[in-house]
């Protein structure tokens, strides 16, 4: 036990070559580096996000009664820790029906390609340097915005192949919503690729460790971070966004004819969804694995920079990820119109306010380098690289950009009823009370005034 514990310690602080070394002896080079570290990597990277999925719901529970003032579960295991265990046996022994009229090959492969369509992302999302991503692809952001959109059709077919009114409806729902924010969500991210200057996400994260820039973009691009987290959430299909699953208004959603282990892939794919949506926002907007002085250990200790790049990966994706579980108890469902107005009318419009605030940033601090001594520009070959004095100018044009974004949003939506709550205040109108004699018999001594009889003449 001593031997394997001191093994370990010892490949943490290895040279760079130490475990494919080790691996060598028993693979030749061309099946480990096409085979093994693959497999590796797609096996801990699966494992991961399945038991990530079935304890976010432990958590989202958890985190409700905490915010209630309640324990949460606590009846299975300490604490309630193997509730999700509990819970996954429960749908596995399930009975699976479908419903007599449904389509049975559509029906069925629906739920796996919402899966295969969260799981494939996972394959360039940088979660570490060197072994810390599987692949790192020159497009890796492009292929993250085109395979993640595959999902939307599974949504549309499971509800159209269950030849229920309800699931179908849903699933039209769905379709409209997420094809809706994918829009605002994808041109959110153009402000940080002005800065990046690559597709590549891994180089994105370089980027800005290249830059000194922490916590990240998010400094210059505080407004694209807002647009991408709101739409990424709405993309998700979770509060207070969840039209799609709003059980008050349509029984389930596009999976209302679903049920045990089919069902339960739709909720792996959500939960494996909100992993790809934070990750992408914590390696864009928040310098990924960057942190100031961790650098230094890549030379002398790589497999100890690895880890420790992980670890800072995760920590700033977990704190996007309790955002999702906030928001959820925090604020009502919109209706379906407030839903599309949001997405339409002021999400797409703040994304594209944001491109061009950018460029004009990025102009004006590329035309004041070198004007009366002014040095804002360190270079431009590996991303935009600024001094101090050109952070600052950035960063003060994002904040101006919020305000900006503001100003002109309003100015857009002030028609609006939901906006312009003074004009809808105006047009409410009591209810009129409807005229004449009380139902009720006056009170037993109670004055009463005789009305006079008319005369017959």
């Amino acid at each position: 036990m001593l031997r394997c514990t001191m093994t370990s310690l010892l490949a943490l602080f290895a040279p760079p070559g130490f475990l494919d070394d080790t691996l060598l002896k028993f693979f030749s080079a061309e099946t480990v580096n096409y085979v093994v570290w693959p497999f590796i990597q797609i096996g801990a990277v699966v494992t991961a996000v399945a038991a990530w999925a079935a304890y976010a719901t432990y958590l989202e529970r958890k985190i409700s009664a905490f915010m209630q003032a309640r324990l949460g579960p606590m009846r299975v295991g300490p604490w309630g820790l193997l509730q999700p265990i509990a819970d996954a046996i429960k749908l596995l022994t399930k009975e699976d029906i479908k419903p007599d009229k449904a389509d049975p090959y559509i029906f069925f492969f629906a739920p796996f390609i919402s899966v295969a369509a969260a799981f494939v992302v996972f394959a360039v999302i940088p979660f570490g340097p060197d072994w810390g991503v599987i692949t790192d692809l020159n497009i890796g952001l492009l292929f993250v915005l085109s395979v993640s959109s595959v999902g939307v059709l599974a949504l549309i077919l499971a509800g159209w192949s269950s030849n229920s009114k309800y699931s179908l409806l849903g699933g039209l729902r769905s379709s409209a919503q997420m094809v809706s924010y994918e829009v605002s969500m994808g041109m959110a991210l153009v402000g940080a690729l002005m800065f990046a200057r690559t597709l590549s996400l891994s180089g994105i994260v370089s980027a800005q460790g290249l830059d000194s820039v922490f916590p990240g973009y998010i400094i210059y691009q505080p407004l694209g971070f807002i647009v991408f987290l709101i739409s990424g959430i709405a993309e998700n299909n979770r509060a207070p966004f969840d039209l799609p699953e709003a059980e008050s208004e349509l029984v389930a959603g596009f999976h209302t004819e679903y049920s045990g282990m089919r069902w339960s892939l739709f909720f792996m794919a959500e939960y494996a969804a909100m992993i790809v949506v934070s990750a992408v926002a914590t390696a864009v907007f928040l310098g990924g694995w960057y942190f100031p002085f961790a650098w230094r250990l890549q030379a002398d200790y790589p497999n100890l920079f690895v880890l420790i790049s992980l670890t800072v990966f995760i920590a700033k994706m977990s704190l996007l990820l309790y955002v999702y579980f906030w928001l959820r108890w925090t604020f009502p469902r919109y209706r379906y119109d407030q839903l599309m107005d949001l997405g339409w009318k002021w999400m797409t419009p703040a994304a594209l306010l944001n491109i061009a605030l950018t460029a004009i940033a990025i102009f004006t601090v590329q035309a004041l380098d070198g004007w009366r001594g002014i040095n804002t520009v360190e270079s431009i070959n590996r991303g935009v690289n600024l001094t101090a004095t050109g952070k600052a100018i950035m960063i003060a044009f994002g904040i101006a950009g919020l305000f900006i974004a503001a100003a002109m949003l309003s100015l857009i939506n002030w028609r609006s009823q939901d906006f312009n709550l003074k004009k809808h205040r105006r047009q409410l109108r009591l209810v009129d009370v409807p005229q004449g004699a009380p139902a009720n018999a006056p009170a037993v001594g109670a004055t009463t005034t005789a009305v006079p009889a008319m005369s017959e003449g």
